[in-house]
């Protein structure tokens, strides 16, 4: 029975967080702040996206923000457009954070999936690498167009660089973060790996590491090992960039307390500690926007707190 319902969980994980792709497309709204829409991004690596920016309400050209780049756009801003009314409601927490001067001034970079391909998206291509060659899921993995490198070579080579010159933005990576939930927060870690001269620093809630498809009971063990395997190669030198964890006990979150407890190990074996390195339990919260809307605050207050 548990089986199961880890089973219904992980499609959660992998398709749910998104609108579904027939459904015709609703503008989101924000209050506080504002919302500038950019319809179809254009990229040469990667298919075209919508890219949301959110900006203070008291944005001014005159002033330097910090970015926030983040996952699954359709799911931050607007409850009345998400699939299952729920949201991060980003706009709010982050125009608290910054009103009562918990954080330095920064706006927040949203890029929306495609939910069918959610997973070919955010799922970390190296980790492949990885991945014992006698494991069954891998030879079905080996049928599939990963393209998250080239999601974040568009972060880096088009989206970036257009958000630097449009908006008055601080680009240097101690003020460039990146953040997301479930395979968002693995893709997130992920794209600090990679490019550690450009994310200073990523938020990871609720981070899907065990990557499990079928059998989760079999398959977890064997991919959350090969993303700690990717990390222990790739993780970059303590001292510069900064990465901040967390999980709850409810729904698919009641699964990941030891594979978030290896990783944890892994991070604190090679030097990794506060104030680099942060991993929070958050009792009672669920797989879902409500809960990390719930503790948003959290993350945003370890990047970019004063």
């Amino acid at each position: 029975m548990r089986t199961r319902k880890l089973l219904l969980l992980l499609l959660t994980a992998f398709v749910a967080v998104g609108c579904n792709s027939t459904t015709p497309k609703t503008r989101q709204q924000v209050d506080p702040g504002r919302l500038d829409c950019y319809d179809d991004f254009t990229s040469r690596h990667f298919p075209v996206r919508d890219v949301l920016v959110w900006l203070p309400e008291d944005y001014n050209p005159e002033e330097r923000y910090a970015v926030l780049y983040m996952h699954d756009a359709q799911m931050i801003f607007d409850e009345q457009t998400s699939w299952n009314k729920q949201t991060w409601n980003v706009d709010s927490v982050a125009t608290a954070v910054q009103r009562d001067g918990r954080c330095r001034k920064f706006i927040v970079v949203g890029i929306e999936n495609h939910p069918q391909n959610r997973l070919t998206e955010y799922m970390p291509q190296r980790v492949l690498d990885y991945v014992p060659e006698d494991n069954g899921q891998l030879a079905t993995f080996g049928r599939v167009n990963f393209i998250a490198d080239n999601y974040l070579k568009m972060i880096v080579e088009e989206l970036k660089p257009m958000i630097d010159r449009t908006y008055s933005t601080l680009p240097d990576a101690a003020n460039t973060a990146i953040m997301g939930s479930s395979m968002g927060g693995l893709i997130s870690l992920y794209a600090l790996c990679e490019y550690p001269e450009v994310f200073g620093a990523a938020g990871c809630l609720s981070t899907h590491s065990p990557v499990a498809l079928c059998n989760f009971e079999v398959e977890a063990p064997i991919w959350s090992r090969a993303f700690r395997d990717y990390l222990n190669d790739h993780l970059p030198a303590v001292g510069v960039n900064r990465v901040y964890m967390d999980y709850g006990d409810q729904t698919l979150d009641e699964a990941y307390a030891p594979f978030q407890q290896q990783i944890d190990q892994l991070f604190f074996a090679k030097g990794w500690g506060e104030p680099y390195f942060t991993t929070r339990f958050f009792a009672g919260h669920a797989h879902d926007e409500r809960s990390w809307q719930l503790r948003l605050h959290e993350p945003l207050e370890w990047i970019f707190g004063r």
